[in-house]
């Protein structure tokens, strides 16, 4: 893992090369307050005030010079100078006018990259000074959780099963003084039959798991953090076509960020009494796959009519929310890379959140905004419970024709939650397509800073 504690350092008045982050609006007004020298590198650089635009400002001497960004972003995001992060020479910086602030976060992910198969280039860290030191700490976890969940997320299925899930979760147990058990193979027949029925096709090296930690105070308030781990999902016997299945590698992106917000929670020493449970399968395809048609039972006693195998990860999650809800928790999260819908609907960008607690939605809709990891509330709507009837079985498992597929892929898991227990379902991408400052193409962090924001709003 990357040592994030080395891309930033209180600033003691130590030499440092200036940024000058300025503006677009303020760019014609911040020119003609410069020396000559500095509007001939301005022109010289075609740097017209849009933004994006930047330029090496020289100094008196050739050692002497400063950064000009030209930069849209509002200072109280994290990505304000991540382009700058990875794109400077090593040494030592700091902001021209004010403090980075959370501008921070963005500077560390930017020099983080992600090694397991192909070697970094050699260059030492670009360090930003702050005026702040007393926020270093939080901004290294929180950085330290993001790449978490962006490399778990980037390693390849190979290399990461749920045996290897299990290594991570009992190594955090470890690290934090945790209770850590876990339910394996055919036992899970009995306890937990939806994920014993998904992940029993698989090779016996990557049977199928519910894996649990448990943290904190008994007397503190209880809540359960729930991941999806399917570690890579082949659709089943509704096999994926090679397109869809591309990607699949990133299906347990649910428990890289569940398993990240626990990090946080347990280095914070949040007030609670955590429980984390990540059903961990890889959704295969052998003799004794599960079929479509199949009732199966499930660990709180309703029957399913499997109508699609690909609609696998409601499966495991509805067993793992049933055990957590068992512990009488106040609050039940659980993230899932569940639907294509709620990509068509909301793009890769912007996470469904799902709430039967309006406060706890709109908790999670405002830290979102604070920190600039935004989501958007969609419905569970009564009117489309229906949808999930079955002639032969209490429920089916995806309805038939395809309307509001993240809407009831949400209903279904909400019969699972015990009455009472305020619940978020966040249905994630775990994925960027595109590039953008700070935050490469592939696995990405989506809902996670959010969540941390409510528990801490909560808990903290």
């Amino acid at each position: 893992m990357t040592d994030f504690t080395t891309f930033l350092a209180p600033d003691h008045g130590q030499p440092a090369r200036l940024i000058h982050v300025v503006h677009p609006d303020a760019f014609t007004e911040w020119l003609t307050q410069q020396p000559v020298r500095t509007r001939a590198a301005v022109a010289a650089n075609k740097v017209t005030g849009r933004a994006g635009n930047r330029a090496i400002l020289p100094g008196d001497a050739a050692e002497d010079w400063a950064m000009l960004l030209v930069c849209n972003e509002a200072e109280s995001s994290p990505w304000r100078i991540a382009s700058l992060g990875d794109g400077l020479p090593e040494g030592t910086y700091r902001l021209a006018h004010g403090e980075p602030g959370a501008a921070m976060l963005g500077w560390a992910l930017a020099q983080h990259k992600f090694t397991r198969y192909r070697a970094a280039d050699p260059q030492g860290p670009r360090v930003l000074l702050t005026g702040e030191p007393a926020r270093i700490e939080e901004i290294v976890r929180l950085a330290e959780a993001t790449a978490l969940v962006r490399d778990l997320v980037d390693t390849g299925a190979s290399d990461l099963g749920p045996a290897e899930l299990e290594a991570i979760v009992e190594a955090l147990a470890t690290k934090h003084g945790a209770t850590f058990s876990c339910v394996r193979g055919d036992v899970l027949a009995d306890e937990y039959p939806m994920i014993h029925a998904v992940g029993r096709a698989a090779a016996k090296h990557r049977a199928p798991r519910l894996i649990e930690l448990e943290w904190g105070d008994p007397a503190h308030p209880r809540i359960a953090l729930v991941g999806k781990g399917v570690c890579f999902d082949s659709g089943g016997l509704d096999i994926k076509p090679s397109s869809g299945m591309r990607l699949m590698k990133k299906d347990m992106g649910g428990a890289a960020h569940m398993i990240a917000l626990a990090g946080l929670v347990m280095a914070a020493k949040l007030k609670v009494r955590l429980h984390l449970l990540i059903p961990a399968v890889e959704n295969a395809i052998a003799g004794d796959a599960f079929r479509p048609g199949d009732v199966l039972r499930t660990r709180q006693g309703l029957t399913v009519e499997n109508t699609n195998t690909d609609a696998e990860g409601r499966l495991i999650l509805a067993d793992a929310l049933t055990k957590a809800g068992e512990g009488s928790p106040e609050l039940i999260l659980d993230y899932a890379t569940l639907t294509g819908a709620a990509r068509v609907a909301l793009g890769p960008d912007l996470p469904p959140v799902f709430a039967n607690d309006d406060t706890l939605a709109a908790d999670f809709l405002a830290a979102g905004a604070a920190v600039h990891d935004p989501m958007w509330r969609l419905p569970l709507w009564d009117g489309y419970d229906d949808m999930l009837k079955s002639d032969i079985a209490d429920l089916v498992n995806a309805p038939d024709g395809g309307f509001a597929g993240a809407v009831t892929a949400a209903l279904f898991l909400r019969r699972f939650v015990p009455k009472g227990v305020a619940w978020a379902h966040v249905d994630t991408f775990a994925w960027r397509p595109a590039a953008k400052p700070g935050r490469p193409r592939g696995g990405e962090a989506l809902g996670l800073r959010a969540a941390w924001g409510v528990l801490k709003k909560r808990y903290g």
